[in-house]
């Protein structure tokens, strides 16, 4: 069996793995990150389980619902967007109020965990795995605040934090491929698309099983090589783009530099055309300094 030639998570996520008979996969690998046992009970209608041409406007790769109720939001994003940490908090409060009917009692709002699993440097850290939640700290006291006993009986919660939405971030290329947990084998199969014969996690198996490229149908395999081919072309637009601002920032500091000198030697009373000659500029842009 070719262990390195498995399917990519991203792609394998929005066809494969809606499959109840696959849900395996998705149950192991959620159960390593939340560090319980997670049983799908179904995969939710969202805007991103429907199929669009271009896959980054999809709000939401997978949406499901645990044996505990519970939503799980599993998104993945390949391309830099400086406001995705607004996009995490608007798909959070989006399911909430999506899976809360009208009149119902606040008590009944969906406990909600975001896993954000990003193949970009998101903001600045040096870890590979961020877990946010919500706390209040006093302000003075530092205490944190808690449910009253009548709150942890009626709700069934023994924390704020319980109510509140979870997140997580998976800095894909971050890791450094030493998979020392179980956890890690999930990430390193996410970073390089291979699932090594040693490894334990929940779930790992049956992935290295289910989704190996030569598996695929006809048509999938066609699918699959455009997704591969659109990734391989949106990261060579982007890497483009790059240069080109590198290239646009560096000519305009050559030419302020150049303006800065024409500026000293005009001061200095020097003629126009010696300005020209020394500095390449015209005789307009002389005369506009």
């Amino acid at each position: 069996m070719n262990n390195r030639n498995l399917i990519r998570f991203d792609w394998a996520i929005k066809r494969l793995l809606r499959n109840k008979a696959n849900f395996t996969v998705l149950e192991g690998f959620l159960s390593e990150l939340l560090k319980e046992k997670i049983t799908i009970e179904t995969i939710l209608e969202s805007e991103g389980n429907q199929k669009f041409e271009n896959d980054k406007f999809n709000r939401v790769d997978i949406l499901v619902k645990n044996s505990k109720s519970e939503l799980v939001i599993v998104e993945m994003q390949n391309q830099n967007e400086y406001d995705y940490f607004h996009r995490m908090a608007y798909g959070t409060s989006k399911v909430i109020t999506e899976y809360i009917s009208v009149g119902e009692p606040y008590r009944n709002v969906k406990k909600v965990y975001s896993i954000n699993i990003v193949y970009f440097d998101l903001g600045q850290g040096d870890d590979y795995i961020y877990y946010g939640k919500t706390d209040f700290v006093g302000i003075h006291k530092k205490d944190k605040l808690k449910l009253s006993d009548k709150q942890v009986e009626i709700l069934g919660k023994n924390e704020p934090f319980e109510i509140f939405p979870e997140y997580y971030v998976i800095k894909v290329n971050q890791f450094n491929d030493n998979a020392i947990s179980t956890l890690d084998e999930w990430i390193y199969y996410l970073k390089n698309n291979e699932i090594k014969d040693n490894f334990t996690a929940q779930g790992i198996n049956k992935a290295k099983e289910l989704l190996r490229v030569d598996k695929l149908s006809d048509e999938e395999l066609v699918n699959y090589k455009k997704y591969q081919e659109d990734l391989r072309y949106s990261a060579s637009m982007a890497w483009t783009m790059k240069v080109d601002e590198e290239d646009r920032v560096r000519k305009e500091e050559a030419l302020n530099k150049t303006i800065s000198i024409a500026k000293g030697m005009k001061i200095d009373g020097m003629p126009t055309e010696i300005i020209q000659k020394y500095t390449g500029l015209t005789e307009e842009e002389i005369n506009s300094i």
